[in-house]
């Protein structure tokens, strides 16, 4: 299913950068940058999830600067789509965040999620800093060692070089199209099933 197909064009709503910027130099806000194949599905987890303020859209990894949507999806930039999580440590922790990312997406395959193939979509956690690194090597030589998943995991451990904000009419997608193909048959399977299982997580007045 190309998802491209299925895209609206909506003004970004919510908390804009320059306020998630604001909020960490008065609040102890942190950062967190997941790739997990599409960021429209990975964006709709996190915003349901207690503690994560603010969600947004974007692109990492790659040689290009300010990549388009249409650059990075054509495969050749070496930019994946990622969700970067503006969180409280006090009431959400990196440890629960990575948590959530090994049951929400599929870390086994290679360069893709379910029909969403290709190397912008290959599961990575671009880390922020020394203390992150080691918390996500430790998460997941333990989730490898566990039952959840049958196959190894290929998820990538790399610093974080450079991150670009998405175009507008991807923030905030699923609240904004929920009707919209790819919404309703990939990602609301996804957020009603993260609803059920991680139901101690969920903020008390979701979006969605």
């Amino acid at each position: 299913m190309k998802k491209y197909l299925f895209i609206l064009l909506f003004p970004l709503v919510g908390i804009q950068t320059s306020q998630a910027q604001e909020m960490e130099k008065t609040q102890n806000i942190e950062k967190a940058t997941f790739g997990a194949g599409c960021f429209w599905c990975v964006e709709a987890i996190y915003e349901l999830v207690e503690g994560v303020v603010h969600v947004e859209s974007g692109y990492s990894g790659g040689h290009i600067e300010n990549p388009s949507y249409r650059q990075v999806t054509s495969g050749q930039t070496g930019h994946v789509e990622v969700a970067r999580l503006h969180f409280d440590p006090s009431v959400i922790t990196y440890e629960e965040l990575l948590e959530v990312l090994w049951h929400t997406h599929d870390p086994t395959t290679l360069n893709r999620q379910g029909n969403d193939v290709g190397p912008m979509y290959r599961s990575v956690i671009f880390y922020h800093n020394d203390e992150q690194k080691a918390i996500a090597e430790q998460s997941l030589k333990k989730t490898d060692a566990s039952d959840l998943w049958d196959d190894p995991i290929v998820t990538t451990i790399e610093p974080l070089t450079n991150y670009y904000v998405a175009e507008n009419y991807h923030q905030n997608y699923f609240e904004n199209n929920p009707n919209a193909g790819y919404c309703s048959f990939v990602i609301a399977p996804k957020v009603k099933k993260f609803k059920k299982e991680f139901d101690y997580l969920l903020k008390d007045n979701p979006a969605f």
